[in-house]
């Protein structure tokens, strides 16, 4: 066949007309982004696979779960008083609370119970090192494991393994606001679980009362080892105050020296006699002031012959009255009654004479005393004042004397005090709930692994999926698309036509598609030319190219062919040409090809479909290859020469990366608008699409989605 370019007329092609603006370079592609409401649009799409990870990983859980032996579980609870009990006066232990109410403390008694020595005291109790569920021996992949990674003598590594084990399957908890150990213990067995949490309550009372044993021995070892030097101490103090006493002749007696014990008696003494003296002397002053009346004297008085004296007289003056009443003054009985008060009263005389003379000798004797006592003093005070700066010193060693036996004192009782406490337990800890064998078992638990392990697969799934869809974004959305290509979106058409309605080939209303597509194909018509750069005399048919990755051909050449069916159901004359018709295999039939090369004028090739205002023109021969140049030319004259029949040329230009012959329409159309179909079409193809347009010089003008969902 005769090429192309040797059927044209010989003669240069004019330049095309062109008013597009400059072509630029295309911005990178904007990072895909997703939006809250594209995420269903991914799960939709990606719902297999959420769906065979919940699947496989819920069948993983039944598996584990029916396959897996039973565990059982068993508490022991213990009760733990911060306040120890107050059996002695304990320092070594003191009971105090702390101000947190002993929260802390009991804290730490879950460190306790799982500590290494309270666990070999169950394991040693319950003899575990033979049981082969905790000794490492309990299948042939741990007896080979051991065989080749054991270490150490058998003993030890046995023990080793059996504590390993019981920290695996030990777990001590603290409820909230509670003072009580929940110590629970899983097995294979229920009786097992039961009997060893049970030891291992049992273990942590018995290392808590050796722990506190071992305080007080240790407390008491301490302080008996300190007796002896307090002892010497003593020793040595009481040495220095004796030979501190010997050397200065000071002798002591109940704690006092005697001197001041001697100068504080006569003092006494000499008091007294002081008021002796003064008593003695006011006696003598008054029988001396009495002159020749001293029976008026106290003394007188109080004395019991003076008395008696007194008594006497006054009889006998009595008688001798009534005698001279009676017999006269001469009268022998008369006479015996006067001598008898003569006698009488010499006796009182001589009674008083007798008082006065030792009154007297009373007061010379204690002047005497008072006088000796105060000279005795007076050599004492003079004694005295020379042992006063020996006693400062003697004062000191005494006191240093005292704080060491104080010291000492204290140090004894505390020894046995401390050696007391070794027998008495003061730990205020008690196991308040035995455990008791499991009626259920506690693992595993296959309801809630199965539910866990549906809901974690759908959630690894949806995480899947997400990684998926950023790994190779998809359209997502109107704004991702109008973000990616810098160009608006004039509509999102729905994948699927109306049903019981068929939008090919091309006819009236009742052959078109559904009323929501032609509604958003009208829409997207409007918005297209109300945004066209198209001047206002182009001689030029309005034309529109549509483009899309090649995965989107079938959407491309549906929405090419209702953007045809919508304006040809507004009356107007619609030309569409279809750059695919073919592809793959020889076209006998001339088409938009030969258009192109000048073999054929585009009147004599488009096919008008009966009863519809649409022509269609396919893509003709492929025989040889057209310069750009001519085909820009010969695009520009079909374009105006179809402006005598047409109203508007819509062309379905392919995936425009791999359909280069429709480089030629990307330079003279009006609109280029790219189509992709929503969670599908990757990214980069849409990238690679709009690069493709750039090369071409020229950029998108637009894009139109089809969303599969609607």
């Amino acid at each position: 066949m005769q090429s192309s370019l040797l059927s044209l007329p010989q003669q240069p092609a004019p330049e095309a007309m062109q008013y597009a603006p400059e072509p630029v370079p295309t911005a990178p592609y904007a990072s895909s982004t997703v939006e809250l409401g594209d995420v269903k649009r991914i799960l939709v799409r990606r719902r297999f696979l959420i769906l065979l990870t919940a699947a496989l990983l819920t069948l993983g859980a039944l598996v584990y779960g029916l396959m897996t032996p039973a565990l059982y579980s068993s508490v022991a609870e213990i009760l733990i008083d911060p306040q120890d009990l107050q059996v002695v006066t304990n320092d070594v232990n003191p009971s105090r609370v702390p101000p947190d109410g002993g929260i802390t403390m009991v804290e730490s008694q879950v460190s306790v119970v799982q500590s290494t020595g309270v666990l070999l005291r169950a394991i040693e109790a319950t003899n575990l090192t033979e049981d082969p569920e905790f000794n490492g021996q309990g299948g042939l992949l741990g007896r080979l494991l051991g065989g080749v990674l054991g270490s150490g003598s058998a003993e030890t590594d046995s023990t080793g393994k059996t504590l390993d084990a019981l920290r695996r399957r030990l777990a001590v908890k603290r409820a909230d606001k509670v003072l009580v150990l929940d110590v629970i213990v899983t097995a294979k067995s229920a009786d097992k679980a039961a009997k060893l949490a049970n030891a291992i309550a049992q273990a942590y009372l018995a290392d808590q009362a050796s722990a506190r044993a071992k305080m007080a021995t240790d407390a008491s070892d301490s302080i008996t080892a300190r007796l002896e030097e307090q002892r010497k101490r003593v020793q040595q103090a009481e040495n220095a105050v004796e030979a501190y006493k010997s050397a200065h002749n000071m002798v002591m007696a109940a704690g006092n020296l005697v001197s001041d014990q001697e100068l504080t008696e006569i003092n006494t003494q000499l008091s007294a006699a002081q008021s002796r003296t003064a008593a003695l002397k006011a006696q003598v002053d008054q029988l001396r002031r009495s002159g020749g009346a001293p029976d008026a004297t106290s003394e007188a008085m109080r004395s019991s012959v003076i008395s008696s004296l007194r008594a006497q007289e006054a009889t006998l003056v009595d008688q001798v009255s009534q005698l001279g009443t009676e017999l006269g003054p001469r009268h022998p009985s008369m006479i015996a009654a006067q001598q008898q008060l003569r006698d009488t009263r010499a006796l009182i005389a001589r009674e008083l004479g007798r008082i006065s003379a030792a009154a007297e000798t009373d007061y010379e004797r204690a002047l005497a005393n008072q006088q000796a006592l105060e000279a005795k003093v007076a050599g004492m005070k003079s004694k005295s004042l020379d042992t006063d700066q020996a006693s400062v010193k003697l004062r000191e060693l005494q006191r240093d004397l005292e704080a060491v036996r104080s010291v000492y004192a204290t140090y004894l009782q505390r020894a046995q005090e401390t050696r007391e406490q070794i027998n008495v337990d003061s730990t205020n800890a008690r196991i308040i709930s035995n455990a008791m064998p499991a009626l259920k078992k506690s693992w595993p638990p296959l309801p809630l692994l199965v539910l866990g392990a549906l809901f974690g697969g759908l959630g690894l799934g949806t995480a899947l999926a997400l990684i998926a869809e950023y790994s190779s974004p998809t359209v997502l959305s109107s704004a991702q698309m109008q973000s990616a290509i810098d160009a608006p979106v004039f509509g999102v058409l729905p994948a699927k036509a109306g049903s019981g309605r068929r939008w090919w080939p091309f006819g009236g209303a009742a052959a078109a598609a559904g009323q929501k597509t032609d509604a958003v194909a009208g829409l997207a018509l409007r918005r297209l030319f109300a945004s066209s750069r198209r001047p206002p005399n182009w001689p030029l048919v309005p034309s529109i190219l549509l483009t899309s990755p090649p995965e989107d051909a079938a959407h491309r050449g549906r929405v090419a062919r209702l953007l045809a069916n919508a304006a040809a159901a507004r009356g107007s004359r619609v030309l569409l040409i279809d750059t695919n018709t073919g592809s793959g295999k020889k076209e006998q039939q001339p088409g938009l090809l030969d258009v192109l090369r000048g073999e054929y004028a585009f009147e004599a090739l488009s096919q008008h479909i009966p009863g519809s205002n649409v022509a269609v023109l396919g893509r003709g021969r492929q025989k040889a290859v057209f310069s750009e140049a001519q085909g820009v030319y010969f695009t520009q004259h079909m374009l105006a020469q179809a402006g005598r029949n047409f109203d508007l040329v819509v062309v379905d230009g392919g995936a425009l990366a791999d359909n280069l012959n429709a480089s030629p329409l990307v330079a003279m159309v009006d609109e280029i608008v790219m189509v992709a179909t929503l969670n599908s079409t990757p990214m980069r193809d849409v990238t690679a699409a709009s690069q493709a347009i750039s090369v071409m010089g020229r950029l998108p003008t637009g894009a139109l989605l089809v969303d599969e969902a609607a």
